[in-house]
């Protein structure tokens, strides 16, 4: 390791070394601005004036901090001093899998936990389009708490989806490390697709993961030669030995759905890692039997028809426990219901006036963002005839407050026109633009908004008057239910969701209600809050936090 503890590096104070890989040097330093640790992944300087070293490097900050998931490692932030550059990260205390499997296979249970965090990890970048590519055991950390972290996105690929579009992949891809005929990842790990230099998607991230799986179960890697050419023809010839011969008891289901993963024709192996993290979430509950499992995944080579697949879902999520907390008993928790069956991404959701049916922006199947309706007692979402548009807020009496062709600005942010449109249909009426947030307030007559023009942010309330301002940036603003206060998401650095929960009233004075969130969305008011003079409270942390959740609730 070559920087010493106490050097200043682009504002972050070294305090040791990590470890280092063939990519970086990775080093413990403190950020002074947000007082917390963060993994600091140097380039070291001899790769400095490699093109490509410096490509992969840039590419892994881009693709990663494209992505906001529990299992996937948060990166704070990219920079560069004179001639050292440099990946400001989460910094995960724990192992990598590759250190937990030194002492050989993890017990079934452990195994699956794992696995089906990473597949939970990866359903989240396919959906973004990114594929992996390096998936190994010493791309998996493990936190001391039992959260799993995907690490090193060096030699994604990113097949940038509609929402995600940016200059650096005008065409599709990143250039020249993406193109057919290169071979880029780990002997033992890579897909024969990747081998061959053919086209890589994301099933050669599920034959990667089922190299894992197999190895935490068997201890053993499932492809191994004498030499890296070895290992590669074996991975292009040969099957790994049965998983229900070793260790522990292994169930021939089990078996079943790993090899299914290890299919060396690519439209034999699972199409999709939700439906893999959705099979083995089952096995870990119990809830799916070996004789479900052995008819989902049948004998030999599956023959995988369209109608058996399973789809993809995408789950809006009726939180009952929580918005109808006053009216039920106060601990209940929450109840969710699966609502739709088609796979695409879900940007915002909201509940019209009548409480049942959810309006949101869905982008299925590839195609651009759109808004829907969708009924509980519906199986299928209903498009509003509004393209290239989000929703972002609903007032009481009907009306939307949307993002017209809304567009990915970096990091976080998109942004839009704000438009209002009725529940009942109509054209929408534009009203500003550049508009990231919006949110209505009680009486359906002014709105909160931030602006993101002129280079800063501003949240303004009514529209016209700004109440704060900040070089970061704001997210998930939400008015009180007495109309006084917003609260908000405070960010105070681009390009990373760390932050605070703050309120701020109508004259400009903001509080702090709990600060030191590594990664912070979604708030929402109790609807008793904000009445008779009662104040909000800082959330407590969930169970089982890290310090990053997923969502975070003015209660």
């Amino acid at each position: 390791m070559s920087i010493s503890a106490g050097t200043n590096v682009g504002g972050f104070e070294i305090l040791g070394p990590l470890g280092q890989g063939g990519m970086g040097e990775v080093y413990r330093a403190r950020d002074p601005r947000l007082g917390r640790d963060v993994a600091l992944k140097v380039l070291p300087a001899d790769m400095a004036a490699n093109r490509d070293a410096v490509h992969r490097f840039e590419q892994e900050a881009r693709a990663a901090s494209a992505l906001n998931h529990p299992n996937i490692v948060t990166i704070h932030g990219i920079g560069q001093t004179e001639s050292t550059l440099y990946i400001a990260m989460e910094l995960v205390e724990g192992k990598t899998l590759r250190e937990l499997l030194r002492s050989g296979p993890l017990s079934v249970k452990k195994a699956i936990e794992i696995g089906a965090q990473i597949a939970s990890g990866l359903a989240k970048a396919h959906a973004a389009g990114i594929t992996h590519r390096d998936l190994k055991p010493e791309n998996v950390m493990v936190s001391r708490d039992g959260y799993v972290k995907i690490l090193d996105f060096g030699l994604a690929k990113l097949a940038v989806a509609p929402l995600f579009r940016s200059p650096a992949a005008e065409d599709g891809t990143i250039p020249d490390q993406t193109r057919p005929g290169v071979i880029l990842g780990t002997a033992g790990y890579m897909s024969p697709e990747q081998i061959r230099g053919g086209t890589v998607d994301l099933r050669s991230d599920v034959f990667g993961l089922g190299s894992i799986l197999y190895e935490m179960l068997s201890g053993e890697r499932a492809f191994q030669g004498e030499s890296s050419i070895e290992t590669m023809n074996a991975i292009l010839k040969d099957d790994p030995p049965e998983l229900s011969g070793v260790g522990e008891r292994i169930a021939p289901a089990l078996d079943r759905l790993v090899r299914h993963c290890l299919e060396k024709n690519p439209d034999d192996r699972f199409q999709s890692s939700r439906d893999l993290a959705f099979d083995l979430e089952s096995i870990s509950r119990g809830s799916l039997s070996s004789s479900a499992i052995s008819a989902a995944i049948p004998a030999g080579r599956p023959r995988w028809p369209a109608a058996a697949r399973w789809s993809a879902a995408i789950a809006v999520g009726l939180a009952a426990g929580a918005l109808l907390a006053t009216r039920l008993r106060e601990n209940a928790p929450p109840v969710f219901h699966q609502l739709t069956f088609r796979h695409g991404t879900i940007q915002h959701a909201r509940f019209a006036p009548d409480g049942q049916t959810i309006v949101c922006g869905g982008s299925w199947e590839g195609r651009p963002v759109e808004i829907h309706f969708i009924r509980p007692d519906s199986p299928e979402s209903r498009p509003l005839g509004i393209a290239s548009a989000d929703v972002l807020s609903v007032s009481r009496d009907g009306q939307m407050a949307i993002s017209l062709d809304r567009r990915y600005v970096g990091g976080f942010t998109f942004t839009g026109t704000l438009a209002r449109a009725s529940l009942g249909g109509g054209a929408p009426r534009p009203i500003l633009e550049d508009i990231e947030e919006a949110d209505w307030a009680p009486d359906g007559k002014a709105m909160a908004v931030v602006d993101a023009s002129g280079g800063r942010e501003r949240l303004q309330f009514p529209i016209g008057r700004s109440i704060y301002e900040t070089a970061g940036y704001i997210s998930d603003i939400r008015i009180s239910p007495d109309g006084d206060r917003v609260a908000f998401v405070d960010h105070p650095v681009n390009l990373d969701n760390a932050g605070s929960i703050a309120v701020v009233d109508r004259r400009g004075t903001r509080r702090t209600l709990s600060g030191g969130w590594s990664s912070a969305e979604g708030l929402a008011w109790r609807p008793t809050e904000g009445r008779s003079g009662s104040r909000p409270r800082a959330p407590a942390p969930p169970a089982r936090s890290t310090g990053s959740p997923s969502a975070a609730a003015i209660a």
